[in-house]
Protein backbone atom coordinates (compact mmCIF):
# COMPACT_ATOMS: atom_id res chain seq x y z
CA UNK A 1 0.00 0.00 0.00
CA UNK A 2 1.27 3.52 -1.01
CA UNK A 3 1.44 5.89 1.59
CA UNK A 4 -0.86 8.90 1.14
CA UNK A 5 2.03 11.32 1.32
CA UNK A 6 4.09 9.40 -1.86
CA UNK A 7 0.43 9.46 -3.93
CA UNK A 8 -0.22 12.93 -3.41
CA UNK A 9 3.68 13.82 -4.92
CA UNK A 10 3.02 11.10 -7.50
CA UNK A 11 -0.23 13.01 -8.68
CA UNK A 12 1.55 16.45 -8.24
CA UNK A 13 4.33 15.21 -10.22
CA UNK A 14 2.24 13.91 -13.30
CA UNK A 15 0.21 16.92 -13.43
CA UNK A 16 3.81 19.00 -13.51
CA UNK A 17 5.05 16.49 -16.90
CA UNK A 18 1.45 16.61 -18.78
CA UNK A 19 2.31 17.89 -21.90
CA UNK A 20 0.55 21.43 -22.66
CA UNK A 21 -1.52 21.86 -26.26
CA UNK A 22 0.31 23.51 -28.59
CA UNK A 23 -1.82 26.04 -31.01
CA UNK A 24 -1.73 24.82 -34.84
CA UNK A 25 0.77 26.36 -36.89
CA UNK A 26 -0.27 27.85 -40.19
CA UNK A 27 2.70 26.88 -43.35
CA UNK A 28 0.05 27.68 -46.44
CA UNK A 29 -2.60 29.40 -48.41
CA UNK A 30 -3.63 28.05 -51.17
CA UNK A 31 -5.81 29.65 -53.76
CA UNK A 32 -7.92 27.88 -55.81
CA UNK A 33 -8.08 30.05 -58.74
CA UNK A 34 -5.61 31.08 -61.13
CA UNK A 35 -7.33 33.89 -62.64
CA UNK A 36 -10.42 36.20 -61.47
CA UNK A 37 -11.94 38.17 -63.29
CA UNK A 38 -14.46 41.18 -62.09
CA UNK A 39 -17.38 43.29 -63.94
CA UNK A 40 -17.17 46.94 -63.28
CA UNK A 41 -18.48 47.85 -59.93
CA UNK A 42 -19.28 44.42 -58.64
CA UNK A 43 -17.24 41.29 -56.81
CA UNK A 44 -15.77 38.10 -57.85
CA UNK A 45 -14.99 35.07 -55.48
CA UNK A 46 -11.87 33.94 -54.54
CA UNK A 47 -11.96 30.55 -53.25
CA UNK A 48 -8.80 29.70 -50.76
CA UNK A 49 -8.05 27.34 -47.96
CA UNK A 50 -5.61 27.44 -44.95
CA UNK A 51 -2.65 23.97 -44.36
CA UNK A 52 -3.82 23.54 -41.23
CA UNK A 53 -8.27 22.98 -40.62
CA UNK A 54 -7.89 23.82 -36.66
CA UNK A 55 -5.84 27.00 -36.95
CA UNK A 56 -8.24 29.82 -36.20
CA UNK A 57 -7.53 33.58 -37.43
CA UNK A 58 -9.63 36.90 -37.86
CA UNK A 59 -11.57 37.70 -41.21
CA UNK A 60 -13.63 40.29 -40.37
CA UNK A 61 -12.71 42.69 -42.77
CA UNK A 62 -14.27 45.40 -40.92
CA UNK A 63 -12.65 44.97 -38.02
CA UNK A 64 -9.23 46.38 -37.61
CA UNK A 65 -8.18 42.89 -36.39
CA UNK A 66 -7.99 41.59 -39.72
CA UNK A 67 -5.58 38.98 -40.60
CA UNK A 68 -6.48 38.68 -44.16
CA UNK A 69 -5.35 41.09 -46.72
CA UNK A 70 -4.04 41.39 -50.17
CA UNK A 71 -0.99 42.48 -51.82
CA UNK A 72 0.68 42.91 -55.21
CA UNK A 73 3.98 42.88 -56.71
CA UNK A 74 5.30 45.76 -54.77
CA UNK A 75 4.31 44.52 -51.32
CA UNK A 76 0.82 47.12 -51.69
CA UNK A 77 -2.64 46.63 -51.65
CA UNK A 78 -4.33 46.94 -54.92
CA UNK A 79 -6.28 50.05 -55.60
CA UNK A 80 -8.68 49.14 -58.21
CA UNK A 81 -10.23 46.54 -55.92
CA UNK A 82 -10.57 45.58 -52.23
CA UNK A 83 -11.73 42.71 -50.05
CA UNK A 84 -15.32 43.64 -49.39
CA UNK A 85 -16.14 40.30 -47.57
CA UNK A 86 -14.73 36.94 -46.33
CA UNK A 87 -16.08 33.88 -44.82
CA UNK A 88 -15.47 30.46 -43.68
CA UNK A 89 -17.43 27.41 -45.93
CA UNK A 90 -16.09 24.74 -44.47
CA UNK A 91 -13.50 22.80 -42.36
CA UNK A 92 -10.22 25.13 -42.97
CA UNK A 93 -11.80 26.60 -46.21
CA UNK A 94 -13.00 29.86 -46.96
CA UNK A 95 -14.42 32.73 -49.79
CA UNK A 96 -12.96 35.77 -50.32
CA UNK A 97 -15.09 38.10 -52.19
CA UNK A 98 -13.19 41.07 -54.29
CA UNK A 99 -15.33 44.51 -54.69
CA UNK A 100 -14.20 46.64 -58.36
CA UNK A 101 -14.15 50.04 -56.44
CA UNK A 102 -14.79 51.68 -60.45
CA UNK A 103 -11.50 54.11 -60.57
CA UNK A 104 -10.10 52.43 -63.78
CA UNK A 105 -12.02 49.95 -66.99
CA UNK A 106 -8.39 47.98 -67.60
CA UNK A 107 -6.39 46.75 -65.32
CA UNK A 108 -4.44 43.22 -65.00
CA UNK A 109 -2.35 42.85 -61.87
CA UNK A 110 -0.62 39.98 -60.50
CA UNK A 111 -1.39 39.22 -56.67
CA UNK A 112 -1.45 37.34 -53.58
CA UNK A 113 -3.61 36.60 -50.76
CA UNK A 114 -1.53 36.90 -47.15
CA UNK A 115 -2.52 35.81 -43.47
CA UNK A 116 -1.00 37.95 -40.98
CA UNK A 117 0.56 35.39 -38.05
CA UNK A 118 -1.04 35.96 -34.62
CA UNK A 119 1.22 38.47 -32.51
CA UNK A 120 4.22 38.68 -34.66
CA UNK A 121 5.48 40.74 -37.74
CA UNK A 122 5.44 37.96 -40.46
CA UNK A 123 2.47 36.71 -42.74
CA UNK A 124 1.77 33.48 -45.30
CA UNK A 125 0.75 34.47 -48.48
CA UNK A 126 -0.44 32.08 -51.04
CA UNK A 127 1.04 31.84 -54.68
CA UNK A 128 0.60 34.37 -57.13
CA UNK A 129 -3.04 34.75 -59.30
CA UNK A 130 -4.63 37.17 -61.63
CA UNK A 131 -7.17 40.09 -61.00
CA UNK A 132 -8.58 41.86 -64.21
CA UNK A 133 -11.44 43.57 -64.77
CA UNK A 134 -13.89 41.81 -67.87
CA UNK A 135 -13.46 45.12 -69.62
CA UNK A 136 -9.90 44.47 -70.36
CA UNK A 137 -10.31 40.94 -71.63
CA UNK A 138 -12.85 42.23 -74.70
CA UNK A 139 -11.10 45.00 -75.33
CA UNK A 140 -7.97 42.83 -75.93
CA UNK A 141 -9.31 40.09 -77.53
CA UNK A 142 -10.76 41.94 -80.55
CA UNK A 143 -10.68 45.72 -81.69
CA UNK A 144 -13.19 46.50 -84.27
CA UNK A 145 -13.30 49.71 -84.70
CA UNK A 146 -16.88 49.72 -82.79
CA UNK A 147 -18.01 51.33 -79.42
CA UNK A 148 -18.38 48.63 -76.79
CA UNK A 149 -21.68 48.58 -75.13
CA UNK A 150 -21.44 46.69 -71.53
CA UNK A 151 -25.02 45.72 -69.71
CA UNK A 152 -24.39 43.34 -66.70
CA UNK A 153 -27.85 42.23 -65.43
CA UNK A 154 -28.01 41.97 -60.99
CA UNK A 155 -26.57 38.68 -60.80
CA UNK A 156 -26.39 37.77 -64.51
CA UNK A 157 -29.53 36.73 -64.80
CA UNK A 158 -30.20 35.67 -68.13
CA UNK A 159 -32.60 37.51 -70.52
CA UNK A 160 -35.60 35.26 -71.20
CA UNK A 161 -38.85 37.70 -71.70
CA UNK A 162 -40.24 40.12 -73.80
CA UNK A 163 -42.65 41.39 -70.89
CA UNK A 164 -40.39 41.22 -67.87
CA UNK A 165 -37.46 43.87 -67.38
CA UNK A 166 -34.98 42.80 -65.98
CA UNK A 167 -32.55 45.43 -63.36
CA UNK A 168 -29.22 45.99 -64.71
CA UNK A 169 -26.06 48.11 -65.71
CA UNK A 170 -25.00 49.61 -68.80
CA UNK A 171 -21.78 51.38 -69.76
CA UNK A 172 -19.92 52.26 -73.56
CA UNK A 173 -16.97 52.67 -74.39
CA UNK A 174 -16.57 55.21 -77.27
CA UNK A 175 -13.58 53.84 -78.39
CA UNK A 176 -12.70 57.73 -78.80
CA UNK A 177 -14.76 58.55 -81.24
CA UNK A 178 -17.79 58.63 -79.12
CA UNK A 179 -18.46 60.35 -76.05
CA UNK A 180 -18.28 57.32 -73.24
CA UNK A 181 -21.31 56.28 -71.04
CA UNK A 182 -20.24 55.98 -68.02
CA UNK A 183 -21.70 53.10 -65.78
CA UNK A 184 -25.84 53.75 -65.43
CA UNK A 185 -28.78 51.70 -63.59
CA UNK A 186 -30.97 50.24 -66.33
CA UNK A 187 -34.01 48.03 -67.28
CA UNK A 188 -33.46 45.37 -69.74
CA UNK A 189 -35.75 42.87 -71.79
CA UNK A 190 -36.24 41.20 -74.97
CA UNK A 191 -38.02 42.39 -77.65
CA UNK A 192 -39.53 41.93 -81.81
CA UNK A 193 -41.65 39.05 -82.95
CA UNK A 194 -39.93 36.86 -85.49
CA UNK A 195 -36.90 38.22 -84.39
CA UNK A 196 -37.00 36.97 -80.87
CA UNK A 197 -37.34 33.65 -81.54
CA UNK A 198 -33.80 33.21 -83.38
CA UNK A 199 -30.74 32.25 -82.00
CA UNK A 200 -29.20 35.86 -81.39
CA UNK A 201 -31.75 37.72 -79.49
CA UNK A 202 -32.97 41.44 -79.72
CA UNK A 203 -33.28 43.99 -76.43
CA UNK A 204 -34.68 47.24 -75.25
CA UNK A 205 -32.92 48.80 -72.24
CA UNK A 206 -34.74 51.87 -70.23
CA UNK A 207 -32.30 53.83 -68.30
CA UNK A 208 -33.49 55.61 -65.31
CA UNK A 209 -32.47 59.24 -66.32
CA UNK A 210 -32.78 60.63 -70.12
CA UNK A 211 -29.12 60.43 -71.25
CA UNK A 212 -27.55 61.24 -74.77
CA UNK A 213 -26.31 57.77 -75.70
CA UNK A 214 -23.08 57.59 -78.24
CA UNK A 215 -23.90 61.74 -79.11
CA UNK A 216 -27.72 60.95 -79.67
CA UNK A 217 -30.07 63.17 -78.41
CA UNK A 218 -31.03 62.12 -74.72
CA UNK A 219 -33.41 59.96 -73.73
CA UNK A 220 -34.33 56.55 -71.41
CA UNK A 221 -35.09 54.15 -73.73
CA UNK A 222 -33.14 52.28 -77.13
CA UNK A 223 -33.00 49.30 -78.84
CA UNK A 224 -29.97 47.03 -79.50
CA UNK A 225 -31.09 45.14 -83.24
CA UNK A 226 -29.44 41.95 -83.77
CA UNK A 227 -29.81 41.84 -87.35
CA UNK A 228 -29.45 38.21 -87.16
CA UNK A 229 -30.92 37.93 -91.06
CA UNK A 230 -28.43 40.25 -92.76
CA UNK A 231 -25.68 39.11 -93.70
CA UNK A 232 -24.60 42.85 -95.04
CA UNK A 233 -25.52 44.05 -91.00
CA UNK A 234 -26.15 47.22 -92.74
CA UNK A 235 -29.44 47.12 -94.18
CA UNK A 236 -30.97 49.19 -91.19
CA UNK A 237 -28.41 51.37 -91.06
CA UNK A 238 -28.61 52.35 -94.24
CA UNK A 239 -32.36 52.80 -94.40
CA UNK A 240 -32.45 54.88 -91.43
CA UNK A 241 -29.32 57.48 -93.22
CA UNK A 242 -31.62 57.85 -96.41
CA UNK A 243 -34.63 58.68 -94.32
CA UNK A 244 -32.73 61.03 -92.62
CA UNK A 245 -32.37 62.70 -96.04
CA UNK A 246 -35.70 62.97 -96.73
CA UNK A 247 -38.66 65.57 -94.97
CA UNK A 248 -39.85 62.94 -92.91
CA UNK A 249 -40.16 64.94 -89.15
CA UNK A 250 -37.93 62.14 -87.61
CA UNK A 251 -36.27 59.05 -87.99
CA UNK A 252 -34.47 57.28 -85.74
CA UNK A 253 -30.26 57.44 -85.02
CA UNK A 254 -28.65 54.38 -84.85
CA UNK A 255 -24.51 53.35 -84.09
CA UNK A 256 -23.45 49.77 -84.81
CA UNK A 257 -21.67 48.75 -81.85
CA UNK A 258 -20.41 45.25 -80.25
CA UNK A 259 -22.58 44.07 -77.33
CA UNK A 260 -20.58 42.40 -74.00
CA UNK A 261 -23.51 40.61 -71.91
CA UNK A 262 -23.12 39.84 -68.58
CA UNK A 263 -19.14 39.23 -69.66
CA UNK A 264 -19.90 37.58 -72.95
CA UNK A 265 -19.22 38.83 -76.66
CA UNK A 266 -22.28 38.24 -78.11
CA UNK A 267 -21.81 40.23 -81.44
CA UNK A 268 -22.17 42.86 -83.26
CA UNK A 269 -25.29 44.92 -82.77
CA UNK A 270 -27.60 48.05 -84.02
CA UNK A 271 -28.09 50.28 -80.83
CA UNK A 272 -30.94 52.65 -82.26
CA UNK A 273 -33.38 55.11 -80.52
CA UNK A 274 -36.53 53.47 -79.71
CA UNK A 275 -40.15 54.86 -81.21
CA UNK A 276 -41.41 56.95 -78.69
CA UNK A 277 -42.91 59.83 -78.33
CA UNK A 278 -41.08 63.06 -76.74
CA UNK A 279 -39.20 66.44 -78.24
CA UNK A 280 -36.46 64.53 -79.34
CA UNK A 281 -38.43 61.49 -81.54
CA UNK A 282 -41.75 61.57 -82.50
CA UNK A 283 -42.54 65.47 -81.26
CA UNK A 284 -46.58 65.27 -81.08
CA UNK A 285 -48.37 67.03 -77.89
CA UNK A 286 -47.99 64.36 -74.98
CA UNK A 287 -52.00 65.09 -73.86
CA UNK A 288 -53.90 65.42 -77.79
CA UNK A 289 -51.24 63.40 -79.79
CA UNK A 290 -51.43 60.00 -81.39
CA UNK A 291 -48.89 57.34 -82.40
CA UNK A 292 -50.37 54.45 -84.54
CA UNK A 293 -48.34 51.11 -85.79
CA UNK A 294 -50.01 48.66 -88.77
CA UNK A 295 -48.95 45.85 -88.30
CA UNK A 296 -50.17 42.18 -89.82
CA UNK A 297 -49.16 40.59 -86.25
CA UNK A 298 -52.12 41.81 -84.71
CA UNK A 299 -50.69 42.02 -81.43
CA UNK A 300 -51.31 45.89 -79.94
CA UNK A 301 -53.51 46.07 -77.18
CA UNK A 302 -56.16 48.37 -78.47
CA UNK A 303 -55.87 47.95 -82.25
CA UNK A 304 -58.96 48.03 -85.47
CA UNK A 305 -59.02 46.77 -89.13
CA UNK A 306 -60.31 50.06 -90.87
CA UNK A 307 -62.46 48.84 -93.58
CA UNK A 308 -60.89 50.66 -96.37
CA UNK A 309 -57.29 49.11 -98.22
CA UNK A 310 -55.71 46.00 -98.28
CA UNK A 311 -53.11 43.92 -96.42
CA UNK A 312 -51.51 40.96 -97.56
CA UNK A 313 -51.82 38.56 -94.91
CA UNK A 314 -55.17 39.75 -93.50
CA UNK A 315 -56.87 40.65 -96.62
CA UNK A 316 -59.22 43.92 -96.68
CA UNK A 317 -58.47 46.38 -94.36
CA UNK A 318 -55.65 47.98 -93.04
CA UNK A 319 -54.87 47.23 -89.04
CA UNK A 320 -54.35 50.00 -86.53
CA UNK A 321 -52.83 49.66 -83.04
CA UNK A 322 -52.61 52.66 -80.91
CA UNK A 323 -48.85 52.85 -79.53
CA UNK A 324 -49.33 56.49 -78.11
CA UNK A 325 -50.99 56.99 -75.45
CA UNK A 326 -49.38 53.61 -73.81
CA UNK A 327 -51.25 51.11 -72.96
CA UNK A 328 -51.77 51.75 -69.51
CA UNK A 329 -52.19 55.12 -69.81
CA UNK A 330 -54.85 55.64 -73.08
CA UNK A 331 -58.35 56.06 -72.14
CA UNK A 332 -61.82 54.28 -73.87
CA UNK A 333 -62.41 57.91 -75.03
CA UNK A 334 -58.96 58.45 -76.76
CA UNK A 335 -59.34 55.00 -78.66
CA UNK A 336 -62.94 56.01 -79.77
CA UNK A 337 -61.18 59.15 -81.32
CA UNK A 338 -58.27 57.31 -82.86
CA UNK A 339 -60.44 54.85 -84.64
CA UNK A 340 -63.08 57.58 -85.80
CA UNK A 341 -60.14 59.75 -87.31
CA UNK A 342 -58.49 57.07 -88.87
CA UNK A 343 -61.70 55.58 -90.28
CA UNK A 344 -62.92 59.15 -91.37
CA UNK A 345 -59.51 59.75 -93.56
CA UNK A 346 -59.81 56.44 -95.56
CA UNK A 347 -63.60 57.25 -95.97
CA UNK A 348 -62.44 60.47 -97.62
CA UNK A 349 -59.70 58.74 -99.15
CA UNK A 350 -62.44 56.14 -100.64
CA UNK A 351 -64.71 58.55 -100.97
CA UNK A 352 -65.86 60.23 -105.04
CA UNK A 353 -64.34 63.69 -104.06
CA UNK A 354 -60.76 62.26 -102.52
CA UNK A 355 -58.73 64.22 -105.32
CA UNK A 356 -60.63 67.64 -104.29
CA UNK A 357 -57.65 69.36 -102.40
CA UNK A 358 -60.19 70.96 -100.28
CA UNK A 359 -62.71 68.32 -98.81
CA UNK A 360 -60.81 65.23 -100.33
CA UNK A 361 -57.59 63.48 -98.55
CA UNK A 362 -55.22 66.42 -98.29
CA UNK A 363 -57.56 67.83 -95.61
CA UNK A 364 -56.59 64.57 -93.14
CA UNK A 365 -53.05 63.65 -94.66
CA UNK A 366 -49.60 65.15 -94.68
CA UNK A 367 -49.33 64.58 -98.52
CA UNK A 368 -45.48 65.29 -98.37
CA UNK A 369 -45.05 62.88 -95.91
CA UNK A 370 -46.40 60.46 -97.27
CA UNK A 371 -44.92 60.89 -100.33
CA UNK A 372 -41.09 60.86 -98.68
CA UNK A 373 -42.23 57.66 -96.36
CA UNK A 374 -43.00 55.82 -100.06
CA UNK A 375 -40.14 56.56 -101.57
CA UNK A 376 -37.83 55.10 -98.56
CA UNK A 377 -39.71 51.83 -98.92
CA UNK A 378 -39.59 51.75 -102.93
CA UNK A 379 -36.52 52.45 -103.21
CA UNK A 380 -34.96 49.69 -100.31
CA UNK A 381 -37.70 47.01 -102.26
CA UNK A 382 -39.12 46.78 -98.30
CA UNK A 383 -42.49 45.18 -98.99
CA UNK A 384 -43.44 45.52 -95.48
CA UNK A 385 -45.30 48.73 -96.42
CA UNK A 386 -47.73 46.18 -98.31
CA UNK A 387 -48.10 43.74 -95.87
CA UNK A 388 -48.33 45.76 -93.60
CA UNK A 389 -45.06 45.15 -90.96
CA UNK A 390 -44.12 48.33 -88.23
CA UNK A 391 -45.59 50.76 -90.62
CA UNK A 392 -46.18 54.16 -88.36
CA UNK A 393 -47.63 57.26 -88.14
CA UNK A 394 -49.07 60.08 -86.07
CA UNK A 395 -51.18 63.14 -85.40
CA UNK A 396 -52.35 65.87 -83.30
CA UNK A 397 -56.24 65.86 -82.59
CA UNK A 398 -57.48 67.61 -85.57
CA UNK A 399 -54.43 67.85 -87.12
CA UNK A 400 -53.32 66.04 -90.55
CA UNK A 401 -52.30 62.01 -90.35
CA UNK A 402 -47.94 61.95 -90.95
CA UNK A 403 -46.45 59.00 -92.03
CA UNK A 404 -43.66 57.78 -90.21
CA UNK A 405 -41.14 57.33 -88.21
CA UNK A 406 -39.24 54.62 -90.46
CA UNK A 407 -38.51 50.90 -88.62
CA UNK A 408 -37.52 47.39 -89.32
CA UNK A 409 -35.48 47.32 -92.43
CA UNK A 410 -33.77 43.96 -91.74
CA UNK A 411 -36.65 41.34 -93.69
CA UNK A 412 -36.02 41.67 -97.53
CA UNK A 413 -34.81 44.69 -98.54
CA UNK A 414 -33.02 44.71 -101.81
CA UNK A 415 -33.55 41.13 -102.71
CA UNK A 416 -34.66 39.63 -105.51
CA UNK A 417 -35.19 36.12 -103.34
CA UNK A 418 -37.78 37.88 -101.04
CA UNK A 419 -39.47 40.52 -104.01
CA UNK A 420 -38.49 38.72 -107.26
CA UNK A 421 -40.86 41.53 -108.54
CA UNK A 422 -38.50 44.70 -107.74
CA UNK A 423 -36.33 43.50 -110.51
CA UNK A 424 -38.93 44.92 -112.97
CA UNK A 425 -41.30 47.00 -111.26
CA UNK A 426 -42.96 48.75 -108.02
CA UNK A 427 -43.61 46.57 -105.13
CA UNK A 428 -45.53 49.21 -103.17
CA UNK A 429 -47.71 51.21 -105.36
CA UNK A 430 -50.74 49.15 -104.26
CA UNK A 431 -49.58 49.31 -100.39
CA UNK A 432 -52.26 50.30 -97.63
CA UNK A 433 -53.71 53.27 -99.22
CA UNK A 434 -51.47 54.01 -101.71
CA UNK A 435 -53.19 51.97 -104.14
CA UNK A 436 -55.89 55.01 -103.68
CA UNK A 437 -53.57 57.93 -103.84
CA UNK A 438 -51.84 56.88 -107.18
CA UNK A 439 -55.47 57.27 -108.63
CA UNK A 440 -54.83 61.17 -108.17
CA UNK A 441 -53.09 62.61 -110.85
CA UNK A 442 -51.66 65.53 -108.05
CA UNK A 443 -50.26 62.66 -106.38
CA UNK A 444 -48.39 61.08 -109.05
CA UNK A 445 -47.19 64.77 -110.04
CA UNK A 446 -45.68 65.18 -106.25
CA UNK A 447 -43.90 61.77 -106.18
CA UNK A 448 -42.50 62.42 -109.85
CA UNK A 449 -40.84 66.20 -107.72
CA UNK A 450 -39.80 64.40 -104.60
CA UNK A 451 -38.02 61.91 -106.68
CA UNK A 452 -36.12 64.33 -108.79
CA UNK A 453 -35.50 66.43 -106.01
CA UNK A 454 -33.86 63.59 -103.47
CA UNK A 455 -31.76 62.18 -106.76
CA UNK A 456 -28.91 63.30 -105.88
CA UNK A 457 -29.18 61.85 -102.21
CA UNK A 458 -30.21 58.17 -103.35
CA UNK A 459 -27.33 58.26 -105.95
CA UNK A 460 -25.02 58.85 -102.78
CA UNK A 461 -25.99 56.00 -101.40
CA UNK A 462 -24.09 53.13 -103.47
CA UNK A 463 -20.60 55.13 -101.44
CA UNK A 464 -22.08 55.24 -97.95
CA UNK A 465 -22.65 51.48 -98.42
CA UNK A 466 -18.99 51.05 -99.22
CA UNK A 467 -18.22 53.16 -96.21
CA UNK A 468 -20.39 50.98 -93.99
CA UNK A 469 -18.67 47.58 -95.46
CA UNK A 470 -15.21 48.82 -94.61
CA UNK A 471 -16.29 50.28 -90.95
CA UNK A 472 -18.42 46.96 -90.34
CA UNK A 473 -15.80 44.14 -92.11
CA UNK A 474 -13.59 43.32 -89.12
CA UNK A 475 -16.90 43.14 -86.52
CA UNK A 476 -18.70 41.03 -89.29
CA UNK A 477 -15.85 38.26 -89.23
CA UNK A 478 -16.18 38.42 -85.94
CA UNK A 479 -20.14 37.92 -85.55
CA UNK A 480 -20.74 35.18 -88.11
CA UNK A 481 -18.07 33.60 -86.05
CA UNK A 482 -20.78 32.99 -83.35
CA UNK A 483 -24.05 33.52 -85.42
CA UNK A 484 -25.30 31.36 -88.94
CA UNK A 485 -28.14 34.39 -90.85
CA UNK A 486 -28.68 30.84 -93.03
CA UNK A 487 -30.91 29.31 -89.67
CA UNK A 488 -33.48 32.05 -90.86
CA UNK A 489 -34.52 29.50 -93.16
CA UNK A 490 -36.42 27.79 -90.19
CA UNK A 491 -39.06 30.52 -90.12
CA UNK A 492 -39.33 30.63 -93.94
CA UNK A 493 -40.59 27.09 -94.85
CA UNK A 494 -37.10 25.81 -94.83
CA UNK A 495 -35.73 28.68 -97.38
CA UNK A 496 -33.45 31.46 -96.88
CA UNK A 497 -35.16 34.70 -96.43
CA UNK A 498 -33.16 38.00 -97.93
CA UNK A 499 -30.85 35.43 -100.33
CA UNK A 500 -27.78 36.49 -99.33
CA UNK A 501 -27.36 34.40 -95.92
CA UNK A 502 -25.02 32.15 -97.28
CA UNK A 503 -22.33 34.37 -99.09
CA UNK A 504 -19.36 35.84 -97.56
CA UNK A 505 -19.86 39.11 -95.59
CA UNK A 506 -18.19 40.79 -99.04
CA UNK A 507 -20.04 39.02 -101.32
CA UNK A 508 -23.59 40.07 -99.87
CA UNK A 509 -22.45 43.47 -99.33
CA UNK A 510 -21.23 43.82 -103.44
CA UNK A 511 -24.78 42.03 -103.97
CA UNK A 512 -26.68 44.55 -101.76
CA UNK A 513 -25.34 47.61 -103.95
CA UNK A 514 -25.92 46.10 -106.88
CA UNK A 515 -29.44 45.61 -106.57
CA UNK A 516 -29.81 49.13 -105.36
CA UNK A 517 -28.32 50.41 -108.27
CA UNK A 518 -30.10 48.44 -110.22
CA UNK A 519 -33.07 49.68 -108.61
CA UNK A 520 -32.49 53.16 -108.80
CA UNK A 521 -32.29 53.29 -112.64
CA UNK A 522 -35.36 50.81 -113.26
CA UNK A 523 -37.72 53.53 -110.81
CA UNK A 524 -36.22 56.54 -112.40
CA UNK A 525 -37.34 55.44 -115.53
CA UNK A 526 -40.20 53.97 -114.03
CA UNK A 527 -41.44 56.90 -111.83
CA UNK A 528 -40.64 59.75 -114.56
CA UNK A 529 -43.56 57.58 -116.84
CA UNK A 530 -45.69 57.14 -114.07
Amino acid sequence: MIPAVLLVAFVESCERHEPAVQEPVLNRVIVQDAVVEIAPGETAELKFSVDEPGYTFDFDVNSSDCQVFLTNQTGKAPVNYKLSFVKQTGEGTYSAFLEDLKIEKIYSDEVRLGIRLKGESSSIVSSTFTVKSNYVVVDNEFKTGLPVVYINTYNKTSITSKDVYLDATVSINGIEQYPDLEEAVCHIKGRGNTTWSWPKKPYVFKLDEKQSVLGMPKHKRWVLLANFLDRTMMRNLVSMHLGQKTSLAWTPHCVPVELVLNGKHVGMYLLIEQVRVDKNRVNISEKKGYLLESDFHYDNKYQWKSPYGKCWQMGEGIPFGIKYPDEEDVTADQVTYAKNYIDQAAKVLYGADFKDPEKGYAKYLDVQSYVDYWIVFEMMGNHELSNPGSVYCHFEEGGKIVAGPLWDFDWGVLSYKTSPQARTGFINKDAIWYARLFKDPAFVELVQKRWNELLPELRAIPEYMSECEKLLERSAERNFKMWNPAEDASQNGGSIINGDENMTFHEACVTLRSNYSERLTLLDRLIKNL
